[in-house]
């Protein structure tokens, strides 16, 4: 792609970038939300064409009216909303459109017999091609639309933030695949806002900052935060906000002791105003399940909890938010948004629910809760599904701030969210410190825990494992997240 330029009602969203993707390559894409990621690869994709610049396929110049012409060049893409029929098969979807043929009927067997050779050419033996879509998890869902690209005889296949809901293990799975394609020779471009991911697969990284190319450079050449500063102009140093000043730590918010459910177990736990304590261990340590027992969730049944220095019976998230409790949880589309409502709805959702006395106050505070936010967006009217994920995340934040909460729960507070908006995130809970409120937040970035945490719990099978002082280092971390010992050094 050659100083591609594109304008959307005016506004120029693409200042001529450039990109060039070889076989075997995998070129890192970055920048921030509105830096034009997606719209380059929209314009790769043949959904979108260039105002301005040229793209060349085997150096030939070429033009993409639909994306059907860019797949038949070779060009798949892998969006990261997924395009599945969940009352499909895996093989169904995989060849959707292309299904083979005897005589005038589909040939059923032949079709999945493809599919199981293409999954097993990706190294995937364990899915039936007979299995639906609908019974797939998020990275099974995202293994078929890679092997959908595949059968495309894709020669460059574009991913969209592809581990954005991956646990550790399916991250591991998807290097493999990846590795895979680039052995035959296909080019992959990556876009991902987890920096280390880019540079532990990348060979080159390009970096976009509101529509403009800012560089591009060998992976070998970069640290994420080289990486940072150029994408958001700022050091790596100034990432993580120091507290406000005059933030203290105050009386007890929350106190657990001895508490547990059939996921969590003994746990002692003691939070307080100003604080923001961070949760660390590996994926199925239990970490989200001691959130959603603390919110009534799924309730504690044994041991003691104390809100603000009240003993108090959590039954249901309803009591929590009554009692001053507030979670913002780990999947914002699924569980933390309606997304086909408005701003202003989702806004005021909990307050009209719980405490619909407050609605009519809570309405009067939102477009300062949002301007503080700093959301970017249109009009309390326009629906949530139209906005960035870091706008989605802040208008859940939102959602709950509304509600005056004492204590604010957060699991995975910046997951999937460029770097800009994460930083947002962080000031803001450094304010809410600063205001007494407490803060316990889950994260898998262990730089983000120790960057932003004043103490640090580490939990291993279900249990917390220890206690650590903000600013350890991730060695010490993952050592009590293991269960192994350190290493003398």
């Amino acid at each position: 792609m050659r100083q591609v330029a594109k304008s959307f009602l005016g506004n120029r969203v693409l200042h001529g970038a450039s990109l060039d993707v070889r076989p075997g390559e995998v070129v890192g894409l970055v920048g921030e939300n509105g830096a034009g990621k997606s719209t380059l690869m929209k314009i790769l994709a043949g959904v979108h064409q260039p105002d301005e610049g040229t793209i060349e396929v085997d150096g030939s110049t070429v033009s993409f009216a639909h994306p059907v012409e860019a797949q038949r060049a070779g060009i798949a893409t892998v969006f990261q909303e997924f395009n599945l029929l969940p009352e499909r098969t895996i093989a169904e979807n995989i060849y959707l459109g292309r299904e083979p043929r005897r005589g005038p009927f589909v040939d059923v067997g032949a079709m999945e017999r493809q599919a199981r050779e293409l999954l097993e050419g990706l190294g995937i033996t364990r899915l039936d091609p007979r299995t639906r879509a609908r019974r797939l998890s998020v990275a099974e869902q995202q293994i078929v639309e890679i092997a959908k690209a595949v059968s495309l005889d894709a020669r460059v296949i574009q991913m969209d933030e592809p581990t954005a809901a991956l646990a550790d293990h399916e991250v591991a799975l998807l290097y493999d695949i990846i590795a895979t394609l680039t052995a035959r020779g296909v080019g992959i471009v990556y876009v991902s806002h987890r920096l280390r991911e880019v540079l532990d697969l990348c060979t080159t990284v390009t970096v976009l900052k509101d529509g403009a190319q800012v560089d591009t450079r060998p992976a070998s050449e970069l640290d994420e935060s080289t990486l940072v500063r150029l994408m958001v102009g700022r050091p790596m140093s100034s990432f993580f906000p120091d507290p406000e000043p005059g933030t203290v730590v105050g009386e007890v918010r929350l106190q657990l002791a001895g508490a547990g459910n059939d996921h969590v177990d003994g746990i002692d736990l003691t939070l307080r105003a100003g604080e923001i304590v961070g949760i660390a261990g590996l994926q199925g340590s239990g970490r989200t399940e001691l959130l959603e027992a603390v919110f009534g969730i799924e309730p504690l049944t044994r041991g003691t909890v104390s809100i603000g220095g009240r003993p108090q019976r959590i039954g249901s998230p309803r009591q929590a938010i009554r009692a001053g409790l507030a979670l913002v949880t780990e999947d914002r589309k699924a569980t933390g948004l309606a997304l086909n409502q408005s701003i202003g709805d989702n806004a005021l959702g909990v307050v009209r629910s719980v405490t619909p006395g407050r609605t009519t106050a809570a309405r009067d505070e939102i477009p300062e809760l949002l301007g503080s936010l700093a959301v970017a967006a249109r009009s309390l009217a326009q629906e949530a599904q139209f906005l960035s994920g870091g706008n989605q995340q802040k208008v859940v934040l939102a959602r709950w701030l509304v509600t005056r909460p004492q204590v604010v729960l957060l699991d995975e507070p910046t997951r999937g969210i460029d770097v800009g908006a994460k930083h947002a995130i962080y000031e803001v809970m450094r304010t809410l410190a600063a205001e007494g409120v407490a803060v316990l937040m889950v994260s898998s970035e262990l730089p983000e825990v120790i960057g932003m945490s004043d103490r640090i719990l580490v939990m291993r099978d279900g249990r917390l494992a220890g206690t650590l002082p903000g600013g350890s280092s991730e060695e010490t971390v993952l050592a009590l997240a293991t269960g192994v010992r350190e290493a003398a050094s």
